[in-house]
């Protein structure tokens, strides 16, 4: 090692060196921080836990110390003791996570099905075998998938139980669950006059008084802005009874924690993690969450399904409605919502008489259990029940577009009840989504008010579960009721009338062509996923589409409005009235502000209350004045009817005009009339969407002249001719390729016998293709950093307008295409060129060629898993000779010119 001058010092302790405390430089800095100890980096590295300097983030190298009797090569039976320990230590851990699979996916599942099986029976005889039934090998996977099931259904329903009483703690609790609390000392008079006041005082208290929890989380009572005084309403009482109510809050503080002690459930310990609870940190306390986990699981089917089912079944059976149960083909789930029902019923009902008896505890702990019912009904109704709904509304309103009919429908429902209730959820759900982003739409269009009736999903202030704990049934009820009346309505003026329109209009337009030919040269449902997950989803994604929406949404209302005299109203726009005009309520005063000077008629009067008292209810909106023309209520009427005709005609163009473009553009193609709609649809919408995008970068073109049109149009078709290119590559034969090879190596050894010849689709492959590149681009951009990951990275950032197709072909598609062919080529060449030439029998020569794509896949794979196994060998032997020989560590200087100290790979920075 170099001696240091004098000048040269530690960059962390600021000494010099020492014969025992050399100094190095072992990174690029140079200058005042270049030098420092061995012992000072090391233990800046255990404290900053990095390997590299940060200030030029160059790696640290230390070269290995080794004992001076270290032989060169080690001996067998270092070799051999060191891998009978790693392979014992192997076994051990083996032994383990065999345990810990088979107590969570084996003895968990299965108990908790089996234990499901015999409550549910309804037999003595069922308890009493039930030991054996657990020691049972019969229908084991059955059983073990069924209990998965049944355990996740325990688990996501302990989860929810425990989110619900967070949000009653932080949200408060409802007011009738706070009513009739014992009233503090300092509050006797105030208590005394409620008990005067008869048992219903409590009852008829306001609505918008705050109750004790935090008022924000109360969706009808929000503090901002301030509800305006009614007519009547005398305001310094409404500030003596806030401040009085405000008082007894901080007076009721430590009573109401008392009172939640019903709540409060046990939470884990801090220091439990999931590697310890399931056993993964190679210790058998797991055992003991298994058993707690099978208790729990048997108390939560005990409580949650046995009672409510049996409830929900004696009540079906005393009431007669057992045959119609039965009927639905879902006796279970209707059994017991409703056992669910009635067990509410009964949970208030004792709730009133404990409340009535003074049992404070009671009452309490029974308001909370009717809170969890009431939540879990309301979420089935809110995310099962309405989205089926719409699903099967939708169905019914549609079935003339496929010339089937009800009775269609029922078979399918009887042949397959699960599958049909699902996929008329799913349309129902997907309706239900669109239509709440097109309202965002329209919010952002409209003024803030204009959408009273519907609530904002983007307020921040807005939390469901909250609504579920405070508001009545009655609420939801008519909630519900109001949901379902908007969103039929608009499927029979949408899908329903224009149906029946076309059918008048042109009656060879209908119906759609949507059946599956099992028998096609290209499957039919390969292209539909095809479509429905690379096409489609492509076309909604793009930007342009929204904004075009947008558009035609703004010059819609904006036409409306000035043809209606409802700009104002509409849009929120500021414009100034003639002192004369005869027109009520100037600029919008606040709600419950009277205008003698213009008296309005009672109609409207009557209207813009209950307007903006709805307004009010809502919350903070953002509320802009606007200004109110003559006849409100009737302009009102002729922009609803407005609309209607509006919606019409749009629905009208969606239904028709996409698939008559899909229809005659693909005649030419195939030649054939009967195209599935799916093909016809996406093409014409397509078409569509491509037609319009050029009319719009026109009409944006063509106020800069012509010079600046021809190069835009020379700079896109140079674009548009680089991106068929790449389009051809990337999306044509790469998907091409791979979806070949999947039928060489899977489909085809797996579906084709050896006495039969394969037939190959290029289309079907093609489309599946797609599918798999998908996949593994997705799966590629989720991995680790690799080159592929790097290059669609690159690729994804640089866009379409700024596509680079050297990069492009030469990273991407040149090397993917390489291996795919080599992948194809040389099994091939191996099969049909040198097999034959060896002089094999026939049979032999079709045996080879049908099986050396799967079994040049097994040898890579082989080969995949020995080069693995070596480099565990490799790094076996440094651990054996390090942990025998090795002594210390060394740091390594940094040589620019050289560049061998960047080289090393960092091994553990610890001196010996």
């Amino acid at each position: 090692m170099d001696t240091t001058e004098e000048a040269d010092i530690c960059r962390v302790c600021r000494s010099e060196g020492t014969p025992d405390k050399p100094l190095y430089h072992p990174c690029v800095c140079t200058g005042s921080i270049k030098f420092i100890h061995q012992e000072c980096l090391v233990q800046w590295l255990k404290h900053s836990r990095k390997e590299y300097c940060e200030l030029c983030k160059h790696r640290f190298a230390f070269t290995p110390i080794y004992s001076p009797d270290m032989p060169s090569r080690l001996p067998i039976q270092d070799i051999c003791a060191g891998l009978l320990t790693s392979v014992g230590t192997a076994i051990r851990y083996w032994f383990h996570y065999t345990l810990v699979a088979f107590a969570w996916l084996g003895v968990v599942p299965l108990t908790a099905c089996r234990i499901y099986k015999c409550l549910f029976t309804g037999s003595v005889s069922s308890l009493l075998t039930l030991p054996l039934d657990m020691l049972s090998t019969e229908n084991l996977l059955a059983d073990c998938l069924q209990g998965c099931f049944v355990v996740t259904c325990t688990l996501c329903a302990f989860i929810s139980l425990v989110w619900l009483r967070e949000q009653i703690v932080h949200g408060g609790a409802p007011q009738w669950l706070e009513q009739h609390q014992p009233p503090p000392a300092n509050a006797a008079g105030q208590a005394n006059e409620a008990q005067a006041a008869g048992p219903g005082a409590a009852d008829e208290a306001p609505a918008d008084q705050p109750a004790p929890a935090e008022p924000a989380a109360q969706n009808d009572a929000e503090p901002e802005p301030p509800d305006p005084p009614e007519q009547g309403d005398d305001p310094e009482l409404e500030e003596e009874e806030g401040v009085a109510a405000e008082d007894a809050d901080q007076n009721n503080g430590a009573q109401d924690d008392m009172n939640w002690n019903a709540l409060e459930w046990d939470r884990a310990a801090e220091e439990l993690t999931w590697e310890r609870m399931l056993g993964l940190d190679g210790s058998l306390v797991f055992l003991e969450h298994v058993f707690w986990v099978v208790s729990l699981n048997t108390l939560f089917i005990l409580v949650f399904a046995f009672c409510p089912y049996h409830i929900g079944h004696f009540s079906v059976v005393g009431l007669g409605f057992e045959e119609y149960v039965q009927a639905s083909h879902f006796e279970g789930l209707i059994t017991t919502i409703v056992g669910y029902i009635l067990l509410a019923m009964t949970l208030i009902l004792c709730h009133g008489l404990a409340a009535l008896v003074r049992f404070q505890r009671s009452r309490r702990l029974l308001g909370v259990c009717y809170i969890v019912v009431k939540v879990s009904l309301l979420v089935v109704v809110e995310i099962g029940v309405f989205p089926l709904i719409c699903g099967w509304w939708l169905d019914i309103c549609s079935l003339e577009m496929f010339d089937a009919s009800l009775k269609d429908r029922e078979m399918s429902f009887k042949s397959a009840p699960g599958t049909t209730m699902f996929l008329h959820w799913l349309v129902g759900m997907v309706y239900v989504f669109y239509f709440a982003s097109f309202i965002l739409l329209l919010r952002e269009v409209l003024r803030p008010g204009v959408l009273w009736f519907l609530r904002n999903l983007n307020d921040p202030d807005f939390n469901p579960v909250q609504e579920m704990i405070h508001l009545p049934i009655y609420r939801h009820l008519r909630r519900f009721i109001l949901s379902v009346v908007v969103f039929g309505s608009i499927v029979l003026l949408m899908l329903w009338l224009p149906i029946r329109l076309i059918k008048l209009l042109m009656p060879t337009f209908l119906p759609y062509n949507v059946m599956l030919y099992s028998d096609a040269p290209v499957s039919e449902l390969s292209l539909e996923l095809l479509l429905l997950q690379v096409v489609l989803p492509a076309l909604l994604e793009q930007g342009h589409t929204r904004q075009w929406l947008k558009g035609l949404v703004r010059a819609w209302t904006v036409s409306a409005g000035y043809l209606l005299d409802l700009h104002s109203y509409l849009l929120g726009e500021q414009e100034d009235i003639d002192a004369n005009q005869p027109v009520n309520n100037n600029n919008n005063p606040p709600p419950g502000h009277q205008n003698n000077n213009n008296p309005p008629p009672a109609v409207g009067e009557g209207l813009h209350a209950a307007h903006q008292a709805i307004l009010q209810q809502g919350g903070p909106v953002g509320f802009q004045p606007y200004h109110r023309p003559l006849r409100f209520p009737f302009r009102i009427m002729l922009l609803i009817g407005f609309m209607c005709i509006t919606l019409l005609v749009a629905s009208l163009v969606c239904l028709t005009l996409p698939v008559f473009t899909g229809r005659w553009l693909m005649s030419f193609w195939t030649g054939s009339s009967k195209i599935h709609e799916l093909y016809t649809a996406a093409c014409g919408l397509y078409v569509c969407w491509l037609s319009i995008r050029g009319v719009t970068v026109l009409l944006a073109w063509m106020p800069q002249g012509r010079t600046v049109i021809v190069h835009k149009v020379q700079e896109w078709t140079f674009m548009i001719l680089k991106t068929l290119v790449v389009a051809l590559l990337v999306a044509g034969v790469i998907p091409l390729l791979l979806g070949l090879l999947f039928e060489l190596v899977i489909v085809a050894p797996l579906r084709v016998p050896l006495d039969q010849t394969p037939l190959f689709y290029p289309w079907q492959d093609w489309a599946l293709g797609v599918l798999h590149a998908k996949i593994i681009a997705a799966i590629t951009l989720m991995g680790p950093q690799w080159w592929l990951k790097t290059v669609i990275e690159q690729v994804y950032a640089n866009g379409i307008r700024n596509i680079d197709l050297h990069f492009i072909i030469r990273k991407l598609a040149a090397p993917v295409i390489s291996v795919l062919l080599l992948s194809l080529c040389v099994p091939y060449v191996i099969a049909a060129g040198v097999v034959p030439a060896v002089g094999v029998t026939p049979e032999m020569e079709i045996l080879m060629q049908r099986r050396i794509y799967p079994f040049l896949l097994m040898v890579v794979s082989l080969i995949g898993i020995l080069s693995f196994q070596i480099r565990q060998f490799k790094r076996l032997y440094e651990h054996i000779k390090n942990d025998k020989y090795l002594v210390g560590q060394r740091l390594v200087n940094y040589e620019r010119k050289a560049g061998r100290a960047s080289s090393v790979p960092p091994s553990n920075p610890i001196i010996e």
